[in-house]
């Protein structure tokens, strides 16, 4: 039997969260919880231009001590 634990959520969490339970097709808030961690993992597509500012990478000559 798996553990449970009892959190405390303000209302606009718990509207999330069930907004994710319906839209996974999931019942438990477990389950939505397990689906947010899983997805907040990865790097969409558009992200990956998420630091514009950043200036590109220029490999010095001289960048290794042969």
């Amino acid at each position: 039997m798996a553990e449970t634990t009892s959190i405390q959520l303000d209302g606009d969490t718990k509207l999330l969260l069930d907004n994710v339970k319906k839209e996974m097709g999931v019942k438990s808030y477990a389950a939505a919880i397990a689906w947010l961690a899983e997805h907040a993992k990865i790097l969409e597509k558009g992200e990956m231009g998420s630091l514009p500012k950043l200036s590109s990478f220029k490999r010095e000559k001289n960048d290794r001590f042969d």
